[in-house]
C-alpha cells in the first residue's frame, strides 16, 4: 500500500496547516477576552471595584496667627504694667512694643512678652499663639488642638471635665486621660519655648490654691477665687492656674503667676501674668491678676473671632 504523502509545513493534524492552527489559537484567545467578566488574567481589571472612598477631617479656621505684640493696646498694658509709666518716654516706647518670642516657623507659633519695675513690684505679662496642625487624614485640626489642649491642662494640675473633655465639636472625648504627646505631635516646629512661666505649676514652691484673701473697693477683705478652675466662659476650653511661690531660699518677696490658657478651634492662646512682690511689701493680689489675665484673654477671643 503507498503511503499519503503530507505537504511540506503540515502539523499532521487532518491536514491542517501551521499557519491555519496559529489562527485559530488566535481567534479562541480573542473570543475569551471578550467575554471574560474582569476576573482572568487576560481580561480588563476595573480598577474601582471593591474601592472605598477616604473621607478627610476638615482642617481647622485657622490658617494663620495674630501679630503677638501688636495684640494689646498700649492703654491695656499700662494698666498691666503699672511701672512703664514712670520710665522715661524712650525706655517707655521700647518696652511697649515688647520682645517678640523666638521661634522657626511664624505660621504655627508666635509670642511677645513685656515687663516693667514698680517700687514695690515687678511684673511681667506674655503671650504664646500656637496654630495647630493635625497630620493624621482621619483627624481634624481641632480635634488635635483639643488633645494638645487636654495635655497643657493636665500638666497644670487641673483635672479634666466634661466641659473641658471636648473633641471639638461638642461631644466628649473618649479618653480622659490624653496628654497630648502622642504622634504625631501636631505642635509644630521647635521653637525657643513658651514664655517664661508656664503653665505647669511642678517647678513651683506655691499650692496654686489660691486661698488668700484681698481687698475690695469698700475696704472689707474678700476671699479670692480658686487657683486652678476650668473656665467655662471662654473659647472653646480654657482654664486658669494660680501658683504662688518665693524667688529664692530665705527671701520674703513673693512671685505670683496667673495663667490662662484657651483653645478657638485650631489654635491654643496661653496669656501668662506675673507678679513679683518686693521684700516689705504686700503679696500680689490674686484676684486682680486672675480678673485682668481673664480679661486679656476675652479679648483675645474676639479678635481671632474677627
Amino acid at each position: 500500500m503507498r503511503r499519503r504523502a503530507y505537504a511540506t509545513g503540515t502539523t499532521g493534524i487532518s491536514g491542517i496547516t501551521g499557519r491555519t492552527a496559529a489562527a485559530v489559537v488566535g481567534f479562541a484567545a480573542l473570543t475569551t477576552g471578550c467575554t471574560s467578566d474582569g476576573t482572568g488574567s487576560t481580561g480588563p481589571v476595573n480598577s474601582k471595584a471593591g474601592a472605598g472612598t477616604a473621607v478627610s477631617a476638615p482642617p481647622g479656621k485657622y490658617r494663620n496667627l495674630l501679630e503677638p505684640c501688636g495684640s494689646i493696646g498700649r492703654s491695656t498694658l499700662k494698666d498691666l504694667l503699672p511701672g512703664l509709666t514712670e520710665l522715661p518716654e524712650e525706655q517707655q516706647g521700647k518696652a511697649l512694643r515688647g520682645a517678640p518670642m523666638s521661634t522657626y516657623d511664624t505660621d504655627r507659633r508666635v509670642g511677645c512678652s513685656w515687663a516693667a519695675k514698680a517700687p514695690d513690684s515687678s511684673r511681667t505679662f506674655s503671650l504664646d499663639f500656637e496654630r495647630v496642625v493635625s497630620y493624621a487624614a482621619a483627624v481634624s485640626d481641632d480635634d488635635r488642638a483639643q488633645k494638645v489642649f487636654e495635655g497643657k491642662q493636665l500638666a497644670a494640675g487641673v483635672p479634666l471635665t466634661e466641659s473641658s473633655r471636648s473633641d471639638g465639636t461638642g461631644t466628649t472625648s473618649g479618653s480622659s486621660a490624653s496628654t497630648g504627646t502622642g504622634a504625631p505631635s501636631g505642635t509644630g516646629p521647635q521653637t525657643a519655648g513658651p514664655p517664661a512661666a508656664a503653665t505647669s505649676s511642678t517647678a513651683s514652691t506655691g499650692t496654686g490654691t489660691g486661698t488668700g484673701t484681698g481687698t475690695g473697693t469698700d475696704g472689707e477683705e474678700t476671699a479670692e477665687p480658686p487657683g486652678r478652675r476650668v473656665l467655662d466662659d471662654l473659647g472653646d476650653a480654657a482654664f486658669l492656674n494660680d501658683v504662688t511661690s518665693t524667688p529664692g531660699a530665705g527671701s520674703t518677696a513673693q512671685r505670683r503667676t496667673v495663667s490662662v490658657v484657651f483653645r478657638t478651634s485650631n489654635v491654643i492662646v496661653t496669656v501668662v501674668y506675673v507678679e513679683q512682690s518686693g521684700v516689705a511689701a504686700e503679696p500680689p493680689d490674686g484676684k486682680e491678676l486672675q480678673d485682668k489675665a481673664q480679661s486679656v484673654a476675652r479679648s483675645l477671643v474676639k479678635k481671632f473671632g474677627d
